[in-house]
């Protein structure tokens, strides 16, 4: 298994919007191609600014393919659309792929 830890920005007053495309239909659509949700996070203090969550993927090319069918996927692309309507939801997001230690619990 390999991890990816993924920080969106959210746009001020946005942060709201944001949860609830998750919650309501990105969740779902992960799922649905193949993406392992480990959690979601705010970081203490930043609650309103700063979403973080981290995805488990079979290897590297799973993660890829992963990724490829969800950005291509027309229900995620109508929900992106309509939570966008009045203007784009995250400022900027990074992310970061974490392969375990040959000792970690989480291989």
């Amino acid at each position: 298994m390999i991890y990816e830890c993924r920080t969106y920005h959210a746009v001020p007053g946005k942060m709201d919007a944001l949860n609830r495309r998750f919650r309501d239909h990105t969740c779902d659509i992960f799922e649905r191609h193949g993406m392992k949700i480990v959690g979601f996070w705010t970081p203490e203090g930043q609650e309103d600014e700063v979403l973080v969550y981290i995805l488990g993927f079979e290897d590297a090319e799973h993660m890829k393919k992963c990724w490829e069918s969800f950005v291509a996927d027309p229900e995620w692309n109508k929900v992106r659309a309509d939570s966008e309507v009045d203007g784009e939801l995250v400022t900027k997001h990074e992310s970061s792929v974490f392969i375990p230690t040959d000792y970690s619990p989480m291989k």
